[in-house]
């Protein structure tokens, strides 16, 4: 990506991230959630996100879909398209990240590289992959908008794990499998994380 906009200063405020993670009583994340259409990335995401706000958490959900009706609204499925949807989501749950909230993106975010480029941008432990996996024959099996079905059918070209691929992580630190616990469960499982990780402060 080439950079048009030249002699820009980052202005800090004198409100520090510290301060906001203190009044809020939790550390800022994001929580990436990857996974094929239907692995129940949004689900997950939706729930994880009433849990959190029951413990009193301040949360925010980045989905795709709804990003795409307004921020993204400009870009396809090309891979040069998704490259840049999941840069201008990641530069998003950073600024997120910094305010103190607990940030959960729900992107297919098909590509490796992509996702490995936001963790590039985040600081450490600001950004945790969470694989949600399912294989394709389960997903297609929850597809209630009946797009595997028009992806198989060539309606819909570029549909990951049909006729575009999926790279799965290599490096997640959570692999929550969406394909053989309950939407509990897997909730369950993230907040345990968080938790343990201590980004949850008593």
């Amino acid at each position: 990506m080439s950079v048009k906009s030249k002699n820009l200063t980052w202005h800090e405020g004198q409100v520090s991230r510290t301060s906001r993670e203190e009044l809020l009583g939790q550390k800022g994340v994001t929580l990436w959630l990857t996974g094929l259409s239907g692995s129940g990335k949004s689900t997950i995401a939706v729930a994880a996100e009433a849990a959190l706000r029951d413990q009193g958490r301040l949360t925010y959900i980045l989905d795709g879909d709804n990003v795409r009706q307004g921020l993204n609204s400009n870009l396809g499925f090309s891979p040069e398209d998704r490259t840049e949807n999941i840069r201008r989501i990641g530069e998003v749950s950073k600024l997120f990240t910094d305010t103190g909230v607990i940030v959960l993106t729900a992107f297919i975010s098909p590509y490796r590289e992509d996702r490995d480029q936001v963790r590039e941008i985040m600081a450490d432990g600001d950004f945790l992959e969470v694989h949600v996996s399912a294989d394709v024959e389960t997903c297609e099996s929850r597809d209630v908008k009946g797009l595997y079905k028009k992806a198989r059918a060539g309606e819909i070209p570029n549909f990951t794990g049909i006729s575009a691929p999926y790279e799965a992580p290599e490096k997640a630190e959570l692999v929550v499998d969406s394909g053989a616990q309950t939407v509990e469960e897997s909730v369950a499982q993230i907040l345990g994380f968080l938790q343990d990780k201590g980004y949850l402060k008593a």
